[in-house]
């Protein structure tokens, strides 16, 4: 007994001096790395989760064009005498409108009402609402037709009444102020007095919108994505880009123009999982590609269209599609088209739209992807047949290829000699894999071709497991990744983590980087991985060894070290995935005249909390990072990372 007591007393101390024991790390300051790409960390819009109508879009009317396929009244509920037309509309390309018939015999009046996105619309009281309607009365008399939100509990939530007059088509618009708060109201449109008229494109939009943009964004969920600062922005897919079929891909012509003549399409989403179904899940295209280069303008981001290479999504197993090579023309026709639309002048054919929707200017957009995660023996023979076309007109465009769905095997290992061989610029990887997969491929790029084709990391996850939380724990092992991402920036260009939103009523995949209600948004803890990364970026790669080694996994400890030379720091991030707390040593080598400013503070930044955390509507701020400062003394640093920690230390230099 005496024996296993002192067993006990020495193996206490030795944790505890272990636990105390200071691990020395080195940063060589002495000659700058690897250039930092200044759009390395960006984000990754795809419409899933509802993240475009009923998300980022700030429209609130579901079905605004009665176009939805065979599903015309589709989000609305008729009353009285109510008709659907498609003969002699306004709009050649939403051809749908309705007819609505009102006699004082009918007790109900005539009417519709619709129900908003996922279970209704979201109204701020004493806001204001921008309701617009194309309308005409089809008998040449005058009819008044209220416009009436009406609350979760049907109550009347304010309302605005027109004047319809005439038979021609004209656009009618007034302001609904908010009578209440509610995320789950609808919008009645009635017919007060006796006659016909018929309505199209029947529209609801707060006036407090992004930059107060008449077709414009959510606010709050804009300035959520602008506060990530991202550097690229990819759209518009993703799995939307090739479509359930080569009908229903993403076909960025139908996305721009008037937004009132922007066909309706089925998105790619709607049935993907046997237990989520949307039948109701559309593309407005109100969100198209100029508000998408708009919105990546606004962010200081590089665009970064992805277009459809002539593949349905290949995930349709036995249905899946491939248009033959020599009807592979048009696709062609659509990439070089879209550079002009981005990049031509405001006198070329798609630059004059691009400057008629009020953009006259250049985007001047130097990134296109062409096709999403394709694979297979035939894609780099389509990819092949763009690049031949591109590259003499625009040379300057860099073009992003791909590795397939998987992050290895077969496919990987087939298809990065194929894009090397075809000496495209990028290509785009993807991985969803467990948080332990994150930890283990920390060194995942340090063997990589330092010359030619770079990587784009354009679609990353951690998924736990049972359940693919947006937990602690998935963004600690992100951000342990990441410092392996850092470290090789001459072989990895950008990075994007995927998928951006989602609806918490109406989402068909997780985790994603920022959960939303009808009035509500969180940040989850990733999103805070990807911010600190972002706005700690630096210029330059520098080496940051413990005993001649990458600190990539050994002892659970993850670390990179950057120069801004702007800023004149020098960056540090340390990420510690063991449960107790790390004392780390930081040296600091530098050339003789430079080295760490004397008595200096030192800003540093950390984010921790319980593996199983998770940021929610109801708990917003579980694990958010905390900021505060440390005394420098000297050139080298003592810091205390704790356990589960991920931490940003910000040197300041001579």
């Amino acid at each position: 007994m005496k024996n296993i007591f002192l067993l006990l007393i020495c193996g206490t101390i030795c944790h505890s001096l272990a636990a105390q024991q200071t691990i020395e790390l080195t940063v060589d300051a002495r000659k700058t790395g690897a250039t930092i790409q200044p759009d390395m960390y960006g984000i990754f819009f795809e419409d899933i989760n509802f993240g475009a109508d009923g998300g980022l879009y700030a429209e609130l009317v579901k079905n605004r064009s009665f176009d939805f396929t065979n599903t015309p009244l589709m989000g609305w509920s008729a009353y009285g005498r109510v008709e659907i037309r498609n003969d002699g509309g306004p709009f050649d390309r939403n051809p749908h409108y309705v007819r609505l018939i009102s006699e004082w015999a009918l007790l109900t009046g005539t009417g519709l009402i619709n129900e908003g996105f996922a279970g209704g619309m979201g109204i701020r009281k004493e806001e204001n609402y921008r309701f617009t309607v194309y309308a005409r009365s089809v008998d040449g008399v005058s009819h008044r037709l209220r416009a009436e939100l009406i609350d979760s509990r049907n109550n009347p939530a304010g309302y605005v009444e027109l004047e319809v007059t005439g038979k021609e088509w004209k656009k009618y618009h007034g302001v609904i102020t908010g009578k209440t708060t509610d995320a789950h109201c609808r919008l009645n449109v009635k017919l007060l007095t006796p006659g016909i008229t018929d309505l199209e494109h029947i529209s609801l939009f707060p006036i407090k919108t992004w930059k107060d943009r008449e077709n414009g964004m959510r606010p709050d969920i804009a300035q959520a994505l602008a506060d990530l600062k991202p550097g690229v922005m990819r759209f518009p897919g993703g799995c939307i880009v090739e479509g359930n079929n080569l009908a229903t891909r993403y076909q960025w012509k139908n996305s721009v123009g008037a937004v009132e003549n922007r066909p309706v399409n089925e998105n790619r989403w709607n049935y993907e999982f046997k237990h989520k179904f949307f039948p109701d899940y559309f593309q407005s295209y109100g969100l198209g590609f100029f508000e998408f280069f708009q919105l990546a303008e606004d962010f200081g981001a590089e665009p970064l269209p992805v277009i459809s290479c002539g593949f349905s999504c290949q995930f349709q197993k036995g249905r899946e599609q491939i248009v033959p090579m020599d009807s592979l023309q048009p696709y062609i026709d659509d990439a070089l088209d879209l550079i002009e639309f981005a990049n031509g002048s405001a006198t070329s054919k798609w630059g004059r739209i691009r400057a008629e929707m009020g953009h006259p200017e250049p985007f001047n957009m130097k990134y296109l992807a062409i096709g999403n995660e394709q694979w297979g023996p035939l894609y780099h023979i389509y990819l092949e047949a763009f690049m031949k076309q591109i590259r003499p007109k625009y040379p300057n465009i860099k073009i992003v290829g791909t590795s397939g769905p998987s992050a290895s095997g077969e496919e990987f290992d087939r298809l990065w000699p194929q894009m090397k061989a075809l000496k495209v610029d990028m290509v785009d990887e993807h991985y969803y894999m467990s948080p332990q997969w994150f930890l283990d491929n920390a060194k995942r790029y340090d063997n990589y071709d330092r010359k030619g084709t770079k990587v784009f990391a354009g679609e990353y996850a951690a998924h736990t497991k049972p359940e693919k939380k947006n937990s602690f724990e998935s963004a600690l092992a992100e951000a342990a990744f990441l410092t392996g991402v850092e470290r090789n920036a001459d072989v990895v260009h950008l990075a994007t983590y995927a998928p951006l939103l989602a609806h918490v009523d109406a989402w068909q995949w997780n985790p994603d980087l920022i959960w939303f209600d009808n009035l509500r948004i969180v940040l989850s803890v990733n999103y805070f991985v990807q911010q600190l990364y972002s706005y700690n970026k630096g210029t330059h790669v520098l080496p940051l060894t413990r005993n001649g080694q990458v600190v990539a996994g050994e002892e659970q400890l993850y670390a990179s070290a950057v120069a801004d030379v702007l800023k004149k720091q020098i960056i540090v991030k340390i990420v510690n995935t063991a449960a107790t707390d790390r004392n780390i040593s930081i040296r600091i080598d530098t050339a003789a005249g430079k080295g760490v400013k004397p008595s200096a503070q030192m800003e540093a930044t950390t984010l921790t909390g319980d593996l199983q955390q998770e940021n929610t509507l109801e708990q917003p701020e579980a694990v958010r990072p905390q900021n505060y400062t440390l005394t420098v003394n000297g050139q080298t640093l003592t810091v205390q990372a704790k356990g589960q920690s991920f931490n940003v230390y910000r040197i300041p230099m001579l």
